[in-house]
């Protein structure tokens, strides 16, 4: 306990076939509208800042919801959440980690799947700027990851008012997933995030000269060798394996203590089986593992909805918890 054996998700509609298209399709082409942001900047302790982009609607409930890799408030998934959150009476806060709101961060460190810092100043900012009775935290990809890192390490310690969780297509095993992307198949990925992030580096090094060496861009290979000469030392990691050890959520799940849902598909084109912790969720009580058959990565796609499965979901969670 608690394993969910059988998955609520229907499926992806017929004309997405493999974990590709249901991972690219809803990305590349839905777009969620109806939805209106009001942006507040977060100045942070260590001179930095974060943009966090509200639907703020007077409600004594909050949805936090954490975006992926190069990814931002705008993304879909991020959207979606935010809407249908929203039409269910709560507030939703969509925070932008470090570079990603459209401008670049201050600080030579950039986000990365370990930093928790900034989802906690994020939560304790909206608690002192408002009166919240009830906090979920939604992450997808890396902020699923990000969110149940934090709450395996502050545990008990976290606000009380966090009563749920849910992390989808959460890459929990960072070393087993670097190794993931380089498979040929996910060529079209890696070659998409390392584009993105490369140009970050190079922001970076122009913003804070002599601190990172961009010659070593041009020798990396397998996704590792990105890791060790930059990931590594703008999260300030001593090296690609500190960072693995240290960012991977698997490593902490053991502190959580309010019910967490953790999804990833079995047909997940990023992730390992390393990434759905089977043996502890089973013998964890607040820990509800669902690995679906099919939904790619933050897909979930449900034909004729507007809102994903996975969106809906997490609402679901909130109310029901399986």
């Amino acid at each position: 306990m608690p394993l969910i054996h059988r998955s609520s998700y229907p499926g992806a509609p017929g004309y997405l076939f493999n974990g590709h298209l249901q991972t690219i399709v809803p990305s590349a082409l839905r777009n969620v509208r109806g939805l209106t942001y009001e942006r507040e900047r977060l100045e942070l302790s260590d001179g930095d800042f974060l943009d966090l982009d509200w639907v703020d609607r007077g409600s004594k409930r909050l949805v936090v919801i954490t975006h992926g890799l190069e990814g931002d408030s705008n993304r879909p998934y991020v959207r979606g959440t935010a809407k249908l959150f929203a039409q269910n009476g709560w507030d939703a806060l969509a925070w932008n980690c470090r570079s990603c709101s459209g401008e670049m961060n201050r600080a030579f460190r950039l986000y990365n799947h370990g930093e928790i810092g900034d989802i906690d100043a994020v939560i304790r900012q909206a608690l002192r700027t408002r009166h919240y009775e009830e906090i979920t935290l939604v992450g997808y990809s890396m902020g699923g990851n990000i969110t149940l890192k934090y709450l395996g390490v502050h545990g008990k310690e976290a606000p009380d008012v966090i009563g749920h969780a849910a992390a989808f297509s959460a890459p929990t095993d960072l070393r087993s997933s670097a190794q993931k992307l380089d498979v040929a198949s996910n060529s079209f990925y890696k070659k998409r995030f390392l584009r993105k992030l490369s140009n970050k580096v190079r922001l970076k090094a122009q913003q804070h000269p002599g601190r990172l060496d961009v010659s070593r861009l041009a020798a990396v290979g397998v996704w590792r060798d990105f890791d060790e000469a930059f990931s590594a030392a703008l999260g300030e990691y001593r090296d690609a394996d500190d960072f693995y050890e240290q960012a991977s959520a698997r490593n902490y799940m053991p502190g959580i203590r309010i019910p967490v849902l953790l999804v990833n598909a079995l047909n997940d084109p990023i992730l390992t089986p390393e990434c759905a912790p089977t043996e502890l969720a089973q013998g964890h009580p607040h820990i509800f593992l669902e690995t679906p058959r099919t939904g790619g990565h933050v897909g979930f796609m449900v034909a004729g909805d507007e809102f994903t499965w996975a969106e809906r979901r997490a609402l679901e969670f909130t109310k029901r918890r399986i």
